[in-house]
């Protein structure tokens, strides 16, 4: 079973009110919560960011980290993450194990 990285880019911006954020952190527990024990580290939002090099200027929102047996199984789990219906995209990486 590997390591995948869910990269959150873009979304609505912060919620105007308390509702509105209650609103949005319980999709996001219940979304979470789906994911049950592939669930290795709930990760957390990115603040301010700053791109060095060049290319093109994007960026991440939050991540978090999940187990699959494959890309296309962390691909699924991502199908229902809350920022798919703010706008936002969720980007998925395999990691790569490497020993030092």
């Amino acid at each position: 079973m590997g390591k995948y990285v869910f990269a959150y880019k873009g979304g609505s911006s912060t919620p105007a009110t308390e509702e509105e954020q209650r609103t949005v952190m319980s999709a996001w527990d219940t979304w979470m919560r789906s994911l049950g024990d592939a669930l290795v580290d709930v990760g957390n939002p990115f603040g301010p960011s700053t791109t060095v090099g060049p290319g093109e200027v994007s960026g991440l929102s939050g991540y978090s980290i999940v187990t699959a047996d494959s890309l296309e199984a962390a691909a699924a789990k991502a199908q229902g993450c809350p920022v798919l219906a703010a706008g936002g995209t969720v980007e998925v990486y395999e990691t790569i194990a490497v020993e030092m």
